[in-house]
Formats: C-alpha cells, sequence, structure tokens
C-alpha cells in the first residue's frame, strides 16, 4: 500500500510542479495576451530601425534635391524606396528621415527611462527603508522636484546647453523625471519592509545592505517596472515636444519632432509630409504604453 500512494505521489503532474514565482506567472501570462505580443513585436521593430536603419532604407535621409523632389508626392509603388512617403520642403526622403529618426527617439526613452529608475529607485528605496528624519527630508525634496512641471523645466535646463544633442536632453529629462519613480518605490518598500521574511532577516543579523538590495529591492520592483514602462512612451512624446518647440535635439540630428514642426509651413499643399512622422511618433508611443499595460495586468495579482 505504501509503495502504490509513492507511486501515485510521484506520477501526480500538480505534484512535479515546480514552484511558480511572480516573475514566472507574468511571463506565463503575458505570452497569452495579444496586446503584448503586438507592442512588443512592434517595440523589436522600432529598435533594429533605430540601430539598423541602413537595413530599411539605402536611401540619404540629410540629401535634398530641391529641383527634381521638391515637395514631391508619394510614390505608393517604390516600396521602401526614397519616394515611398514622398519628400519634403527640402526635397529630403521623408521615409529615410521616419526610419533614422528612430533612434533618437529611441536612445532618449530607454536611456531617461535607465536614469529616472536607477536615481529615482535608490532615492525612493533609502526614504522607505531607513523612514524618520530621512524619510521626512527626502520627501520634502521629491515634492520641490515633483512641483516643477516636466517640459517647463527641461526648456529651462536645456536653455544652459550651447549644443543640444541627444545626450544633452537625456539628461534635462532624467534630472526633473525620477521623483514618480521614487514616490512608487518609497511607497513599495513601505509595504514590503514589514514582510516576515523581512523580520526574520533583520532578527538573524542581516547587514542593511543585504536586508535593501537582496530581499526588499526584488519584491518591491514590480511596481516600479510597471511605471517606468508607460513613463517611457512619454519621455520619447516629450522629446518630440521639445524638438519641435525648437528647445530640444537640432539639426543635422534626425529627429521626428522637428520634422513635424517643418512640416508646418506646408500641411496645406503637402499634408503628408506631416501625417508620416506624426504617425511613426504616435505608434511609438501607444507601443510602449500598450506593453506598460500588459505588464502591470500580469503583475497584479488581483487582475489575474
Amino acid at each position: 500500500m505504501a509503495v502504490e500512494l509513492e507511486t501515485l505521489v510521484e506520477g501526480d503532474p500538480a505534484k512535479r510542479e515546480e514552484a511558480r514565482s511572480l516573475w514566472g506567472d507574468a511571463w506565463r501570462d503575458l505570452r497569452r495576451r495579444p496586446i503584448f505580443l503586438i507592442s512588443a513585436l512592434l517595440i523589436v521593430l522600432l529598435v533594429l530601425m533605430s540601430i539598423f536603419p541602413w537595413a530599411f532604407t539605402d536611401a540619404n535621409p540629410r540629401k535634398s534635391d530641391l529641383i527634381h523632389d521638391f515637395l514631391k508626392r508619394p510614390d505608393w509603388t517604390d516600396f521602401f524606396g526614397a519616394g515611398w512617403f514622398g519628400y519634403d520642403g527640402q526635397g529630403r526622403s521623408i521615409y529615410a528621415r521616419v526610419i533614422y529618426g528612430a533612434r533618437a527617439s529611441i536612445t532618449v526613452g530607454i536611456f531617461v527611462t535607465l536614469g529616472v529608475t536607477v536615481l529615482g529607485g535608490l532615492t525612493g528605496m533609502i526614504a522607505g527603508y531607513f523612514g524618520g528624519a530621512v524619510d521626512a527630508v527626502i520627501s520634502r525634496i521629491i515634492d520641490i522636484f515633483f512641483g516643477i512641471p516636466l517640459l517647463l523645466g527641461a526648456l529651462v535646463l536645456l536653455g544652459a546647453f550651447s549644443a543640444r544633442t541627444v545626450w544633452s536632453v537625456v539628461i534635462a529629462l532624467a534630472v526633473l523625471g525620477w521623483t514618480q519613480i521614487a514616490r512608487v518605490m518609497r511607497g513599495a518598500v513601505l509595504t514590503v519592509k514589514q514582510s516576515d521574511y523581512v523580520v526574520a532577516g533583520r532578527a538573524l543579523g542581516a547587514g542593511t545592505g543585504r536586508l535593501m538590495f537582496r530581499h526588499i529591492l526584488p519584491n518591491a520592483l514590480a511596481p516600479v517596472i510597471v511605471v517606468a514602462t508607460i513613463a517611457l512612451g512619454g519621455y520619447i512624446a516629450t522629446e518630440a515636444t521639445l524638438s519641435f518647440l525648437g528647445i530640444g535635439l537640432q539639426d543635422p540630428t534626425i529627429s521626428w519632432g522637428i520634422d513635424i514642426a517643418s512640416a508646418q509651413k506646408v500641411i496645406r499643399t503637402a499634408p503628408y509630409v506631416l501625417f508620416f512622422p506624426a504617425a511613426a511618433l504616435s505608434i511609438t508611443v501607444l507601443a510602449f504604453i500598450m506593453l506598460g499595460d500588459a505588464v502591470r495586468d500580469a503583475l497584479d495579482p488581483k487582475l489575474r
């Protein structure tokens, strides 16, 4: 009888199933969500465009031909060719500029998100873990930065740069955009540090660094990832807005915001000059927002 019971237990798939973590459950859930698959496919395509733009077009995005290609309308039969989306007011290929413009937007979005996640995550974790006077001081600093509008503050900071490049935009947005992540991390740490395993680790003599980075951080990271993923699309839109206003990226950098600004002059006679860079920007921002929504639903046990 004992042998039979042991055989039944070993043959039960549920008994042999490995322990499932939050991240494992989230990944299994994400793979079944169409919104995640669509957004991930779009993001992979955009990243490839930013890294290997020459693989998508052989046209020169800076070459101007005012004699033959000035505001030439799209040639829908020229698939992936220089004239597929037409030419802008300076005789440059709109399709080539849309492809090459992805690099600036993706670079700004990714590095600003990394910067604010590291800066805001560390600040929020310190405030939530130590509490007391440390939390009070850091929280007031967060409130001061939070009261500065991101777009207005970036306009002021970028005015101090003599050459406004991708990295100057990244620095300006990262310096001003870390407060939301800090608040989210602080709240998550305040909740996690009351858990039994943290209390037990402290009772067993675990140091501050071990408790913060080995026990608290992995369990407080989920809401931060969700907020950072959704915010990434907002940073891309902010970069385009700054470039549109003339205070962000500048020529010779290729940016969708710069192309949208230049399209204002010919919007009545050639609306396609505005449509294609604006559509590329909208699709990019939408892809990251969709990805963030999918990740949020997968990591929130209440929505399962």
